[in-house]
């Protein structure tokens, strides 16, 4: 078997369901599998899976054993050569895998270690956590403090090195989506369960790097990380991201007194900047704009009008407009390429999928996502 996807669901389920779909579709042309693996949801994910996808493989774990354990336990039930760690609130493109399998694991280099890929929001905006520099002392830093965005010069975070249209080595990928082989997982260990999440990908990938393997970004496919669907940002994240951070320091280097209060306050003041980030806010909507090749009438209770081409679509900036795609009338891929080339301010994306009948989507990298049912 070329490839298995492992997916990690805990309280997902509608994205968990629209994640599955697409990967199926992804997977078509592969030999390949799926095994999702639930981390004790209490939302009814495992009922959607066993009623909807009776074929794929779930492990049901009785309990939250983080993303680490969770992961770990999917890749020991793997058959495939390569892995994928795929995030549930993500949609992958028909074409991702085999345009990732056909350009750089073709050409079976030794060296390579993880590949990653362009992550977008659900509005269409480049996640720059797709690319990331091992975050030493100083990195980490230039990200704490915003320097980053001053010059490139300080832009090791992010891999500033390359732009998001630019395929290259880098030294962190996202936990969101990494494509290696599997015994290269089993190698290091897979991911390190003494840290519960949130530094697991950078110490995945550092320890592949330690190796001497090189880990790649591929920017020519793009997979939507809804982002913040899987993590709800209370007290409990912050301290666990506290801890995450300070394990990761205290694995890979040395410990000196200066260093610790410096990550200490530096640990602090970046988690304290994430949970300003998120914000659910609520969104006035002026017009709905439908593309469906099929009679789809959605009750909203708001402005409407259903196109069935793309190229009828023209923006009205004076507008806040949400863009509906009928996941049945047109393929992911279309759908993610729509929205990279029509991302706006004013413009948000929902999927409608009409096996179960609802909109789906999120209007910022650091909202929890909706879900409308009808």
């Amino acid at each position: 078997m070329q490839l298995s996807v492992i997916i990690l669901n805990y309280n997902v389920r509608y994205f968990l369901e629209q994640c599955v779909l697409s990967v199926q579709k992804a997977l078509i042309n592969l030999d390949a599998e799926i095994i999702v693996v639930d981390n004790n949801s209490s939302d009814g994910s495992c009922e959607m899976m066993k009623q909807l996808f009776p074929h794929i493989k779930l492990i049901e774990n009785p309990v939250n054993v983080g993303f680490p354990k969770g992961n770990n336990v999917g890749v020991a039930e793997a058959k495939g050569e390569y892995i994928c760690i795929l995030n549930p609130d993500t949609v992958v493109a028909e074409d991702t895998f085999t345009k990732i399998f056909n350009s750089q694991l073709s050409t079976h280099n030794s060296q390579l270690g993880i590949i990653g890929c362009k992550l977008i929001d659900g509005t269409g905006n480049f996640l720059p956590e797709s690319k990331r520099g091992v975050p030493t002392p100083w990195v980490a830093f230039t990200k704490i403090f915003g320097l980053y965005k001053i010059s490139n010069f300080f832009g090791k975070y992010y891999a500033q090195h390359l732009t998001e249209n630019q395929s290259g080595k880098v030294d962190v990928l996202v936990g969101a989506f990494m494509i290696m082989k599997r015994d290269l997982y089993l190698q290091v260990g897979g991911f390190d369960e003494n840290c519960f999440m949130y530094s697991d990908d950078i110490d995945l990938s550092y320890m592949i790097q330690k190796l001497g393997k090189e880990n790649f970004y591929f920017h020519k496919t793009s997979v939507i990380h809804y982002k913040g669907e899987s993590t709800v940002r209370d007290e409990k994240y912050l301290k666990r991201f506290r801890e995450a951070m300070q394990f990761f320091y205290k694995k890979h280097f040395k410990k000196s007194f200066v260093f610790d209060v410096m990550m200490q306050v530096g640990s602090f003041i970046f988690t304290i900047f994430k949970q300003k980030q998120q914000k659910n806010t609520v969104r006035n909507i002026d017009k709905y704009i439908f593309f469906s090749k099929n009679n789809l009438q959605l009750n909203l209770n708001k402005s409407q009008e259903y196109l069935s081409d793309f190229k009828q679509f023209e923006n009205n900036e004076k507008l806040n407009i949400e863009v509906v795609f009928n996941t049945n009338s047109f393929s992911f891929a279309e759908i993610i390429d729509f929205m990279e080339k029509n991302k706006s301010k004013n413009i948000t994306f929902k999927n409608y999928i009409p096996q179960s009948n609802y909109l789906i989507g999120s209007n910022n990298a650091n909202d929890r996502g909706e879900v409308i049912n009808f």
